[in-house]
Formats: C-alpha cells, sequence, structure tokens
C-alpha cells in the first residue's frame, strides 16, 4: 500500500515538473516571478495530499477550507497536465509563440475549471432506462427500480445535496430502490447527520444496498450498520426475493472487489445467489463494473453498477475507457444485461463536465 503510495506521488509530482518547466522554463521571467510561479507548482502537489489526509483528521482548524481547496486544485493540477500535453503534441508553442502556449494551457484549464465547477453543483439528471427481460411475466412489466450510486457524501457534498437526492428520487414513485455503493468519504459518526435523509427514501419493496471502493478506505463494517440503520437492506453476498403478483425477482448483491481480507466480504456473484428459488428475473448490485463477467457465468439477467462516474470530467470520461470495459450506460454481455450508472455524485475534484450525475429509474420491460 505504501509503495503504491509512493509510486502514485512521484508520478504526480513529475508530471508537474514537466508542467511547471513548459509553462516557466522558457520565458523572460524575472527571478522572483519565476520563484513565485514554482512555488504554485509545488502548492498544486501538496494540495490533493493536504485534502485527504484534512479527511482524516478530527478537529483540525478550517478542515473543510483545505478539503475543498485541495480537491479543487487537483482539478486544475490534471487540467494543467493535460492541456500541457495536449499542446506540446500538437505543436501549439511553434504556433503561437511562448505567450500564446502558456495563454492557452493556462487559459484552457481555467475555462475547463470553471464550467466542470458549475455542472457538478447543477441537480442530478434522471435517466430513464428500458432493459427488456425475455419471458418477463405481466405481473412484472415496468417494475421501476431507482438506482443511486457513488453519493460521495463528505468534502464537498452534504446534507442538502443528499436531500435533493432523496426528493427526487421518491418523486420517481419507484417500485424497489438499489444503491450501488460509494455512499461517503469519511467515518460513520462524523458523517451521521449529513447522509440521515436517506431514512426518507421509500418505496414499496424495500431499499437496497451493496458495498463500494470507498466503503474500505474508512469503514466498511460501519457503513453496512449505517445504512442498515436508515432503513436499508445490506446485501453482503446475499439476496432477497422480491414478488410483485406471481412474479419473482431474486435481487442478490456483492461486496466491492476491493474488499480485500474484511471477514465475510469477498466479493462471489455465484454465492450471492446460493439457495436461491426458482425466478422470473435475477438482478445483481456490484459496484465495480468488472463483476459482470463472473454474475454472467452465475446466471443473471441484469446487473448494476456504478464506481466509474462515466470518468466525471472530460478528457478523463475519455481515458477511463483504458482502464475499464464498461464505463456508462447499458451494455449486452451475452444474455445478461449491464447498466453503468455515472454516479449520482462525484468524488475529490468539484467537476463534472462530459459525464452528467444521475438518478437512474430502470425499468423491466418484455423483451
Amino acid at each position: 500500500m505504501i509503495s503504491a503510495i509512493l509510486v502514485v506521488a512521484g508520478l504526480w509530482t513529475l508530471l508537474h515538473v514537466y508542467v511547471g518547466q513548459r509553462l516557466l522554463g522558457q520565458t523572460p521571467l524575472a527571478p522572483g516571478w519565476r520563484l513565485l510561479g514554482w512555488s504554485g507548482i509545488l502548492l498544486l502537489v501538496l494540495a490533493p495530499f493536504v485534502a485527504l489526509v484534512a479527511g482524516r483528521t478530527e478537529r483540525l482548524p478550517a478542515r473543510r477550507g483545505l478539503e475543498v481547496a485541495g480537491f479543487t486544485a487537483m482539478g486544475l493540477s490534471s487540467l494543467l497536465i493535460v492541456f500541457a500535453l495536449a499542446g506540446d503534441a500538437l505543436h501549439v508553442r511553434a504556433w503561437l509563440g511562448v505567450g500564446g502556449f502558456q495563454l492557452a494551457v493556462v487559459g484552457g484549464a481555467v475555462v475547463v475549471l470553471v464550467m466542470g465547477l458549475w455542472l457538478a453543483r447543477r441537480p442530478a439528471m434522471v435517466r430513464v432506462v428500458d432493459v427488456p427481460i425475455t419471458g418477463l411475466p405481466s405481473d412484472l412489466e415496468g417494475f421501476r427500480i431507482a438506482q443511486l450510486s457513488d453519493l460521495h457524501v463528505g468534502p464537498t457534498l452534504k446534507r442538502d445535496f443528499v436531500e435533493r437526492v432523496v426528493d427526487t428520487t421518491n418523486g420517481l414513485e419507484p417500485d424497489l430502490i438499489a444503491l450501488t455503493g460509494d455512499v461517503a468519504d469519511g467515518f460513520p459518526p462524523a458523517l451521521r447527520n449529513e447522509v440521515a435523509p436517506l431514512a426518507g427514501l421509500v418505496a414499496p419493496h424495500g431499499k437496497f444496498f451493496v458495498t463500494g471502493n470507498h466503503e474500505y478506505y474508512w469503514d466498511a463494517a460501519g457503513w453496512v450498520r449505517e445504512l442498515q440503520g436508515l432503513g436499508f437492506s445490506a446485501l453482503v453476498n446475499g439476496h432477497q426475493v422480491i414478488r410483485r403478483g406471481a412474479g419473482r425477482i431474486v435481487l442478490a448483491g456483492v461486496t466491492d472487489l476491493s474488499s480485500g481480507g474484511l471477514p465475510g466480504h469477498i466479493s462471489d456473484p455465484a454465492a450471492a445467489v446460493a439457495g436461491a428459488p426458482e425466478s422470473d428475473v435475477r438482478v445483481l448490485l456490484a459496484h465495480q463494473p468488472k463483476s459482470a463477467f463472473a454474475a454472467r457465468a452465475a446466471g443473471y439477467d441484469l446487473q448494476l453498477s456504478g464506481h466509474t462516474h462515466g470518468g466525471q470530467y472530460f478528457p478523463f470520461n475519455l481515458l477511463v475507457r483504458l482502464f475499464q470495459p464498461f464505463v456508462a450506460g447499458l451494455h449486452r454481455l451475452e444474455a445478461m444485461w449491464l447498466y453503468v450508472s455515472r454516479g449520482t455524485g462525484y468524488w475529490g475534484p468539484p467537476l463534472r463536465l462530459g459525464a452528467p450525475a444521475e438518478i437512474t429509474l430502470i425499468q423491466l420491460v418484455r423483451a
């Protein structure tokens, strides 16, 4: 774990040295201005680490301010890196000169940052998705599952955000609510008041929760208990049978793939439906889309996932496809459907661009 952190920190630092060199290395600046510029680069290097440490430090003065500033600076840094790399690849310096290159990189990053900040604060859109199921009985026709994912309540997303999500979700009048992981970034006692409005979510066939990777960064067992206290049924490699009329749905859920050695939390889609009765539809809640391959082998009809945030903001909504086989939307994997939510909140930089936040309404329809 420590070696991985050191590798990431080293790479992050080297990328900032590259940006600093491209912006400051060949400019006729006075030594004082050059020093000021490199000091700014150093602050950008340190900012996300300050934010992460602040999030784990109780009673720290200006804790929230440090987190917001640190994650916003992280967004600016990532955009500066991308624009500097793109500027070099397109030989912008040869066309516009040193000053034009600097303006293009810094100006482009700031414009995208401001747009992303504004879009991230807008209410999550409602995305209605019809999923055709072969042989779906009439009693399950139009069964509606409201999927919430990746709320990431914490540094910049607070109780008012959760209240809006609850109001919008209840307004959809779903039959069932599924929360597919990454509820919060923090320990349960510190965020109990912020997530409390989730108790107001209502659906006639219940509301269900599975863990995401971020639960394991904090206190997975604690977050399972917290969500249960808010009225959720936690599916920890288990299932429940949902009945509507003569129709039956087996709803299963698995822990996140990153659960590691926590007892009872090894993700296993097959074990989640062990002993399940015959049903018309088998649905799996799994935070990471990568679980789809094991889910397909276990005979599920539909998997609901999150995790990717759809890339969250440009250009990472394009780059994430290099690391994830499924990024967003509805996919067909042989006989199984997979839906990947772009997430209802966001993580880290408070940005959204090209990957809008969503509350998803899954509707089962007859194929």
